[in-house]
């Protein structure tokens, strides 16, 4: 009889996977890709049309599972950030002998998300990496007249330092006050040519420390055009940057060609956006005051001028595809959960986890009731399945792993410590972190490129399930 117990105990598991399997489904997940990451949301910048679209969306699908409301209105958090839309018309072109060179957005340049606007023409002179930290042993200034000049700069700091000293405000926004208070008009920021694979221009809404120069243009350009306008000076990009990297040495130099440049803005210093959160209570009379929190980030970088967007399937559409796909799978299951669930769609990781630092400072509930946070960025792109902050959090690491090993056995055995990302923010209060990412994820990162068809649905949808069933392990232990 007890044989016998045991062998129904082992088909009800069976016939429980099952169920929610079949309510995993890779072509709804998909289907919620393709909608986030659609040219009529325009990358979701936050506060922009595109990104409230994509939040409206998020709220309704909450309403439609019965989650409770968790915002300070309905399902909407209200916080504010900068806010910068960079519209039409625009052009990026260089001079030489008096021929135009004309560049295509996209391909051969992008504008920084926090440009400034301007129209003008003007030379260009090389200043290395645009630092003047004369305490730090390093100013790319010295000796150069830049005025009324375009600045171009190495986009990163150096990977060195002089006498132990490292090196601050690397960002755009730092390095373009830096330009524009020794007389610069504009920044052109380039990518190493050394690397193996340098970075080509992306679409970024990283800014810095400082305020927004609002008639101050700041692009990344390709090395392509970067080549072009070091065409007669007697160096090359490449040269310059080998020569000042085993030097430490500055060797600022004025190029013999002009850039024409055009780009218009529009800026918010405090433009109101939100975080969608709702919750799904657990059904235990003490542990549904116990609460998961799972999230991911629901914007991305926007557009540019009306001439291209940054779909944001992987980064992150397919986060938050995974993220409402438990929802619902829980919503609409009968799964018994002891515990409670907290979904939050967060605003404005691109520009610094402004969304999850808000959310964790502002908890619906106190931090000592919160047991976990589980974090989905970039999980459709890759080749096998990472979650990192085991180290950190070696309990959670193990129900993943065991969620893992029962099912589609893709997580690789390297964490971390941390929480990264929008976990970071968590685990910054102590509160238990995962972070449920791909290997070999960012191959399309903040590109144009970064589209549904890249999208391997097998992958996210095991991404999916990794986190549905490490949620299930957290909620009802």
């Amino acid at each position: 009889m007890k044989f016998y117990k045991i062998l129904l105990l082992l088909f009800l598991s069976s016939s429980f996977a099952i169920v929610s399997y079949a309510q995993i489904n890779k072509d709804e997940i998909f289907n919620t890709v393709k909608f986030l990451a659609d040219k009529d949301l325009q990358g979701r910048l936050p506060g922009s049309p595109g990104f409230i679209k994509a939040a409206d969306y998020m709220a309704s699908e909450f309403k439609r599972l019965k989650l409770k409301p968790a915002g300070d209105n309905n399902y909407f958090q209200k916080l504010k950030v900068e806010y910068n839309e960079i519209l039409a018309p625009e052009h990026l072109s260089v001079i030489i002998d008096n021929n135009l060179i004309e560049y295509k957005i996209g391909k051969d340049y992008v504008f920084r998300g926090f440009t400034g606007s301007g129209k003008l023409k003007a030379p260009v002179v090389f200043c290395g990496y645009g630092i003047d930290q004369q305490e730090n042993g390093l100013n790319d200034y010295n000796g150069i007249d830049v005025k009324g000049k375009i600045v171009m700069v190495f986009r990163y700091n150096p990977k060195w330092n002089i006498n132990g000293k490292p090196f601050t405000n690397g960002n755009p926004r730092e390095k373009a006050i830096v330009a524009a208070k020794h007389g610069a008009v504009g920044i052109l920021f380039v990518s190493f040519p050394n690397d193996a694979y340098p970075q080509k221009p992306i679409g970024s809404l990283i800014h810095g420390e400082g305020d927004q120069m609002p008639g101050f243009p700041e692009a990344h350009v390709a090395l392509n055009v970067a080549d072009t306008l070091f065409t007669g000076s007697g160096h090359s990009l490449k040269e310059l940057q080998t020569l000042i990297d085993s030097t430490k040495t500055p060797f600022p130099l004025a190029l013999k060609n002009d850039v024409d440049i055009e780009v218009h803005t529009r800026y918010v210093k405090e433009k109101e956006v939100m975080n969608v959160v709702g919750i799904l209570e657990g059904s235990d009379p003490v542990l549904k005051n116990e609460y998961l929190i799972m999230g991911a980030h629901l914007d991305h970088v926007g557009s540019q001028a009306g001439e291209i967007y940054f779909p944001g399937a992987n980064d992150n559409a397919s986060g938050d595809a995974a993220v409402l796909q438990i929802a619902r799978t829980l919503a609409e299951s009968d799964i018994k959960l002891k515990r409670s669930v907290i979904f939050v769609f967060f605003v404005s990781e691109e520009q610094g986890l402004n969304g999850s630092k808000y959310f964790a400072e502002h908890l619906p509930f106190p931090k000592d009731k919160i047991t976990a946070m589980l974090n989905f960025d970039c999980v459709g792109f890759g080749d096998s399945l990472q979650v990192y902050g085991g180290k950190s959090s070696p309990d959670l690491w193990n129900m993943a792993k065991q969620a893992d090993s029962e099912n589609d056995k893709l997580l690789v055995s390297e964490t971390g410590n941390g929480g990264g990302a929008d976990a970071e923010p968590f685990f910054q209060k102590g509160i238990p972190t995962l972070y449920f990412v791909t290997t070999n994820s960012y191959k399309h990162l903040h590109q144009l490129t970064d589209t549904p068809e890249t999208i391997n649905q097998n992958l996210l949808e095991s991404s999916t399930k990794l986190g549905y069933y490490t949620a299930l392990k957290i909620l009802n232990k």
